[in-house]
């Protein structure tokens, strides 16, 4: 079997310069979505028929097991098929998707192609409260259907037809080559339409057999921002619906955003407003505050995000309390009962067992030991304006509040710094190391005052 993916319009209600199939639908382009459906099926080969965005498309989605077909100039989607067919096997079967319809549920197109390997020609249907603008099913006397007629074609009797065509088809190849050369474009739209295969099916007495999507949002297109948006809401809820079933809580399903994959173990909390990226993954017992955004990050049972936290490329041991305003980036690796408060800005950092870095501090290209506390106000200085150099604190040291380590550098094991230190070279363990300037009080001296003009 071979998928055929068309992906060559413009999308011109989008406003964009973009592909329309480019676009994010949950941190993925719509047609991510739709290969992700056809690569489940375990296909023999899929193509994708691209136009619009020239290269753009082949370039971004940067996959080499795909075939691609350019279709120049665009004459609608008979033509389009056309272009895909060199690529198809003609003794096997042909699924025919679209690139701007991203939530068709792999379980339906398996009962498609089911159907088509026993030699029928499977049509995905749907019954529309409001139809406008979708090609109509339309049946003879004995429920067969027999045509589909476009609607900008149909006539008043048809235009009051409510089931639609989908677009998605599975038939064998062969019979599919064989109706596409005999296509017309003698239409409203001046276009070579894939529908009129249905009648042509239909007329040589081939079994057309309808199969209906469990939900009518699986066959949803995209074709301006609105409907883009709506979609990302219903497949939102549809993660959120699967989130809680899982045993996670949601503090409001309608205010999460998961643009990737998410992972949860038992009894998580998600409140409002938190945004996942990539793939991120939660122990037990994980509570994330309000107006989070985690990407690509692992936390560990028992971990505490509190609200406003950026996590990136981070991962976070068992019983570890974050923020709250704490930005954790690429590279950091907190080890168990770790604090990072508020205003702490974490870089390729890895801090041990129960060290606390609570208040307003930079810590980037460093190895912090255990039970380590670092004051408010510390930077690791680690740039020189050309080169990053790594700093090093030991188990049990003590940094004072205001203190700049100049890396590279190290901090013996249980050391102190006192407050406001410029640390330029090691501090021995076991001891104080201070670098401030004598305080000074100068007798009689007064503050300016401002001359008269």
């Amino acid at each position: 079997m071979t998928v055929v993916v068309l992906a060559a319009g413009k999308g011109t209600r989008m406003q964009s310069d973009l592909p329309k199939v480019l676009h994010p639908l949950a941190g993925r382009p719509l047609i991510g979505h739709v290969l992700a459906a056809a690569d489940s099926l375990g296909p023999d080969g899929i193509c994708v028929v691209y136009g619009h965005g020239g290269e753009t498309l082949p370039k971004t989605v940067g996959r080499a097991d795909l075939a691609w077909a350019l279709q120049e100039p665009q004459l609608g989607t008979g033509h389009a098929v056309q272009q895909a067919m060199p690529h198809v096997d003609p003794a096997g079967d042909v699924l025919i998707l679209y690139g701007d319809v991203p939530l068709i549920r792999p379980d339906t197109l398996a009962e498609m192609v089911m159907i088509a390997r026993e030699g029928a020609l499977a049509l995905l249907t749907v019954e529309l409260a409001d139809p406008a603008g979708y090609g109509r099913i339309v049946r003879n006397a004995r429920g067969q259907v027999e045509a589909i007629v476009e609607h900008k074609d149909a006539d008043p009797e048809q235009l009051a037809i409510r089931e639609v065509n989908t677009g998605i088809l599975c038939l064998p190849a062969a019979k599919l080559a064989a109706w596409l050369a005999r296509l017309s474009n003698d239409n409203a739209q001046g276009e070579y339409y894939l529908t009129d295969v249905i009648a042509m099916a239909a007329g040589e007495g081939e079994r057309i057999l309808p199969c209906h999507p469990a939900a009518e949002w699986e066959v949803l297109g995209v074709n301006s921002r609105a409907q883009l948006a709506g979609l990302e809401r219903r497949l939102q809820a549809t993660i959120a619906d699967a989130l809680m079933a899982a045993g996670v809580t949601l503090v409001d399903p309608a205010r999460l955003d998961v643009r990737g994959r998410l992972e949860c173990g038992r009894d998580c909390l998600i409140d409002v407003n938190c945004v996942f990226e990539g793939h991120v993954v939660l122990g037990d017992n994980v509570k994330v505050g309000a107006n989070c955004v985690i990407r690509d990050a692992v936390l560990g049972d028992g971990v505490e995000v509190k609200a406003f936290c950026h996590l990136d490329g981070a991962k976070i041991g068992a019983q570890a309390i974050i923020g709250p305003y704490a930005r954790l980036r690429p590279g950091t690796a907190l080890a168990e009962a770790v604090h990072i408060g508020n205003f702490v800005e974490l870089k390729n950092a890895q801090v041990g067992y129960n060290s606390k870095i609570n208040h307003l501090s930079y810590v980037g290209d460093a190895s912090v030991g255990a039970r380590v506390n670092i004051g408010a106000g510390t930077i690791t200085c680690n740039y020189d304006g050309v080169n990053k150099h790594r700093t090093v604190i030991e188990d049990e040291a003590f940094i004072g509040s205001d203190t700049q380590l100049v890396a590279p550098v190290t901090v013996g094991r249980g050391a102190t710094l006192g407050a406001g230190t410029t640390l330029t070279k090691d501090a021995p363990a076991e001891q104080l190391t201070l670098s401030r300037a004598k305080q000074l009080t100068m007798p009689g001296w007064k503050r300016p005052v401002k001359r008269p003009k």
